[in-house]
């Protein structure tokens, strides 16, 4: 049976525990398999991406780090950081769901229509997620970025889904990973006060 890139993942977002809260240590771990993702659009134009990803999990894992039982879990952490002044580890989570929205729009777009390609999806995912949160200055940045996606065919064959069961693999990763935002996002939205400023 062939291997999808979802197979070959130090953690995937379905293995990360939730009932308790989002725990932070798997969290991190999962969304270093998206960071690596970004290898598979074979572009340095995505460096961008990645760059911005690994800043904002280093934010999170350094909090981690300094009381790994209050930062156990992403909301635990929030509330805990909620008091301090300078967020950094929250910024960091709020900027790094923002990443993650993108990517999860772009390729539940790419599988939902089998006939567009890559570029499109990234855009347009681009458009309704990352776009309005970016200053003019960035925005060409990631323009280019989505310019250089691959073509459909060959992304698909980098990351071995090229089965419907690799296809049902990829998509169970994906679910997992937008269900991980929202949950993340419903905390933004009944703490306001957490991302106040940011």
């Amino acid at each position: 049976m062939a291997t999808t890139y979802f197979d070959t993942i130090k953690r995937s977002y379905t293995d990360v525990e939730i009932a308790n809260g989002v725990d932070t240590t798997q969290f991190l771990e999962a969304t270093e398999g998206v960071v690596n993702l970004f290898d598979k659009l074979g572009s340095s134009a995505f460096s961008v991406v990645q760059n911005d990803m690994n800043g904002n999990i280093k934010k999170i894992r350094d909090k981690l780090l300094s009381n790994p039982t209050a930062n156990a879990t992403l909301q635990g952490l929030m509330e805990t950081e909620a008091p301090e002044k300078k967020r950094v580890a929250t910024e960091g989570l709020l900027w790094l769901s923002r990443g993650l929205d993108f990517t999860a729009q772009a390729l539940r777009r790419s599988i939902d229509n089998p006939t567009e390609e890559l570029n499109v999806s990234f855009t347009k995912s681009y458009e309704n997620t990352l776009k309005k949160h970016h200053s003019f200055v960035v925005r060409p940045v990631f323009g280019l970025a989505m310019k250089a996606c691959p073509y459909r065919k060959d992304f698909y064959e980098k990351i071995g889904v090229l089965t419907d069961i690799a296809i049902e693999t990829m998509k169970t990763w994906l679910a997992a990973l937008e269900n991980i935002i929202n949950i993340i996002n419903s905390v933004f939205k009944d703490h306001p006060e957490y991302i106040k400023g940011m």
